[in-house]
């Protein structure tokens, strides 16, 4: 009896802590879904990017729906033509998230320091920069979308 509690107490267990990797995964399906269903490749389907309404350039994300869509269809290639960044930073992200459920389907708990994550962030920040900086420009205009 007592085994068939502590089964059904750590399978609950388990589920909070894979929850969070879960619903985000649903979310990112459903996201690829509904791009996949009406087309961004359709001028205005997806409204307008602010920034380029605003500053006539692209921003970082610019592109970043039609990738998803091209990738929903299995085209590589025009998704890395729409928006390399994105599509470059798919395994990256994906190595992230598969990481984050395993370890909550196994009880580990990582401790990232505020000072990694401050590295993280700044790194990030500093790839999307030189990324909209170079699509931009003259020589990078095979990077924009």
């Amino acid at each position: 009896m007592s085994a068939t509690l502590e089964t059904r107490l750590s399978a609950a267990g388990r589920w909070r802590r894979i929850q969070a990797p879960t619903v985000l995964a649903v979310g990112v399906l459903a996201a690829s879904v509904a791009l996949h269903v009406r087309d961004p490749h359709q001028s205005g389907s997806w409204g307008f990017c602010p920034w380029l309404m605003l500053t006539g350039t692209n921003c970082p994300g610019c592109g970043g729906l039609r990738a998803v869509n091209d990738l929903t269809r299995g085209d590589l290639g025009a998704a890395a033509s729409s928006n390399l960044l994105l599509v470059g930073a798919i395994p990256l992200v994906g190595f992230f998230w598969l990481r984050w459920f395993i370890d909550g389907w196994q009880g580990v708990r990582r401790r990232l320091s505020s000072r990694r994550a401050l590295v993280y962030a700044g790194a990030f920040l500093a790839i999307a920069f030189a990324f909209a900086v170079v699509r931009n420009t003259a020589w990078g205009a095979w990077l924009a979308p």
